[in-house]
């Protein structure tokens, strides 16, 4: 038996733990005594991580379409056809009809290279990832309002927070070792506000519960601001300071009274007055959220808003405060910064700055880099059915699931000319491909994974790659070559050296570093320790602004023919599609199919009993599957998870998209539920 010290590959806490290997198979796992966040504990997915690793189901060679039916093949044949078919689509179309996906779940470098396979090979800025449907809009609206998109603060430090605001965020269940801070803070003696439509485990450890209906965020924290400012609660002296345009956010403010407010948001205006003063009277204040601000068509707004909160009542820039989004998986934060977006390079560095093309060009050898903005994730999909994208190549994602309108989703990949999946399971979006390609999980490569607080750490190989599956940055290097373009590392050190050499908040990582639990960006360089929290003395951008927010209503709201809200999120015992805990049995047999959650007065009202089936209808689509009777969620308003392909939340939800982030609305819809006789 030997051990192998790793990370993570669920939730963006970063925890690490020893994988245990006996005979080239990962037969175990337990926790790291020493790591600052899992400290010696693990979630239960943590504790099951090693069990899909090993699945039957992996994919070990590779898969080509004959005949209307995927067949094994070699590599050989594989690459050929993938050869053929993207150099013939991009001189027949041009570049701008290929795409590419990158994938939260895979490596710091792998990431990278897929952002330069897509833009010095391929000759287009259409590469995304699933970020765009949980964290776009904390990117975009952070950056403007501080600089920077990401996690202001630290894990560790929540523990010692006075007061803390969870709101969108399941935190227990989701990001299991960030609610165990909370939960402690909570025994030492901070108060904690929970603003969430549903009652989520962590309730029972609040002072203060905010039941807002979905999609009224920005009218319960204008109301909030409108408390601190009119009791002149607001620290003047650091607004005066370190921040911009207060005078136009009084002005909208102002007009969110708090009959106002509880008229929109229907929480009682004692109750807001209450989170209000909690929140500007504590000296040590941390807002925490996730993507039941994010998700919204207004979700930039949302994280404005947010921002606003923190900045007037001066809880950006020191220990124990800040505004700290949660991110959803292993590597959304890594993702982003490794400039798997349409519109920067690694490090957020502008695709739009001349220099900074110039700079990549030079660096990649190539003598110039394309300037037009790229597709998002779901303008991919629209493309692809207007019949103007021809090729998609996906790794490590799984549309079929995790995007909004799953029948549109399913339209646009089936009209697009060639689609290509690399990925460790035979996915549902898998089965529509031309070409699959087996990638390796976690277990079965080197490289960098970056936590939700900015921890940049080592994902370290523990056994030899499954059957004839490639680790997913050598199949990178195999694929650029086909379109003409060489890439030359010999391991994802050499990688990571590259990065950097161009990416200035990354300047000091580098493997030999990494030793131990990692550095927080921003490192500059090598001598730099990493940083624990941002905007110590100053914001990236200067001056924090302050953004008026005025309240706007969901895309689409409750009517007589849909009557109820719908609203999606996840499940402790499933993560994200289900690719890796439905193959994990533990996991299976606690939570093995999907359920909508209804309160009692409306399952009274229709007729319906606990664990019955139910319709649920939205103006997309339907799916069959069990009611669960509950007072989780209060009346008129329904949830489900989006994990179980039978049940599949993602296609009833909006494909509405936020203006600023292009990120779809998951978490408002309405819909309809009905008995199955």
């Amino acid at each position: 038996m030997k051990k192998v010290l790793t990370t993570c590959t669920y939730c963006g806490c970063g925890c690490n733990f020893y994988l245990q290997v006996r005979e080239n198979e990962v037969v175990g796992v337990y926790p790291s005594k020493e790591h600052p966040i899992s400290q010696g504990i693990l979630c239960v997915k943590g504790w099951n991580v090693h069990e899909f690793i090993n699945h039957p189901a992996r994919l070990k060679t590779p898969l080509i379409r004959k005949n209307g039916e995927l067949v094994p093949d070699t590599w050989e044949a594989a690459l050929k056809l993938i050869e053929v078919r993207l150099n013939s689509i991009r001189k027949e179309s041009g570049p701008d009809a290929l795409a590419f996906l990158s994938s939260a779940k895979c490596t710091n470098e792998e990431n990278y290279l897929m952002m330069k396979l897509a833009r010095a090979a391929a000759g287009t800025n259409n590469v995304d990832h699933c970020a765009r449907l949980c964290h776009a809009s904390t990117v975009a609206g952070l950056a403007l309002a501080f600089g920077s998109g990401a996690m202001t603060n630290s894990i560790n430090e929540i523990e010692d927070c006075d007061v803390i605001l969870v709101t969108g965020s399941n935190t227990t269940e989701q990001h299991p070792a960030t609610g165990n801070r909370i939960i402690r803070a909570v025994d030492k003696g901070a108060r904690l506000i929970v603003a969430d439509p549903r009652e989520i485990p962590l309730v029972k450890y609040a002072c203060l519960h905010i039941r807002q209906r979905p999609g009224t965020d920005i009218a319960l924290f204008n109301g909030m601001m409108k408390v601190i400012i009119d009791e002149k609660l607001l620290d003047e002296e650091y607004i005066e300071l370190r921040t911009e345009n207060i005078e136009e956010l009084k002005k909208i403010v102002d007009k969110y009274s708090l009959e106002y407010v509880e008229k929109i948001t229907g929480v009682p205006a004692a109750d807001i007055k209450k989170a209000a003063r909690l929140y500007a009277s504590s000296k040590k204040a941390s807002i925490i959220y996730s993507m039941g601000i994010t998700q919204h068509t207004c979700g930039t707004d949302n994280v404005l808003t947010l921002a606003n909160l923190a900045l007037l009542t001066g809880h950006v820039g020191f220990p124990h405060s800040g505004i700290n989004p949660l991110r959803g998986q292993n590597n959304v934060q890594g993702a982003c910064d490794m400039g798997a977006l349409p519109t920067v390079f690694s490090g957020y560095q502008a695709l739009s700055s001349e220099d900074v093309r110039k700079k990549f060009a030079k660096a990649w050898g190539v003598d110039k880099l394309p300037d037009k903005a790229g597709l998002t994730v779901v303008e991919m999909i629209n493309a692809a059915a207007e019949g103007k994208l021809k090729a998609l190549y996906i790794m490590g994602e799984n549309p079929m699931l995790s995007d909004p309108n799953t029948e549109h989703v399913e339209v646009g990949l089936k009209k697009l000319d060639f689609l290509v999946v690399q990925d460790i399971f035979l996915t549902e979006t898998a089965r529509l491909a031309d070409v699959v390609l087996p990638g390796t999980s976690f277990a079965e490569k080197d490289g960098t994974f970056t936590n939700t607080e900015r921890r940049i750490q080592r994902v370290r190989k523990s056994i030899d790659p499954v059957g004839e599956s490639i680790p997913d940055w050598q199949i990178i290097l195999k694929i650029a070559k086909l379109l003409g373009y060489d890439m030359h590392y010999d391991n994802p050190s050499k990688i990571m050296e590259e990065i950097a050499s161009l990416t200035p908040i990354y300047g000091g990582v580098h493997f030999d570093r990494l030793k131990l639990f990692g550095l927080q960006w921003p490192c500059p360089n090598r001598e730099h320790p990493g940083t624990q929290f941002l905007h110590r003395e100053a914001f990236s951008r200067g001056k924090g602004k302050f953004s008026p927010i005025e309240h706007t209503p969901p895309a689409e709201e409750p009517d007589q023919e849909f009557p109820f809200i719908l609203t999606t999120g996840r499940m402790y015992f499933q993560f994200h599609t289900g690719t890796m805990t439905r193959k994990t049995s533990q996991l299976h047999r606690e939570h093995p199919e999907g359920y909508v959650e209804i309160n009692p007065a409306d399952a009274k009202a229709l007729g319906l009993r606990g664990n019955c089936q139910v319709k649920v209808s939205t103006r997309r689509g339907a799916v069959i599957t069990r009611a669960q009777v509950s007072t989780i969620v209060p009346e008129k308003i329904v949830f489900m998870s989006f994990h179980f392909a039978e049940a599949a939340a993602n296609r009833l939800t909006n494909d509405a998209l936020d203006p600023k982030s292009k990120i779809p609305e998951f978490k408002v819809c309405a819909a309809r539920i009905e008995a199955v006789r």
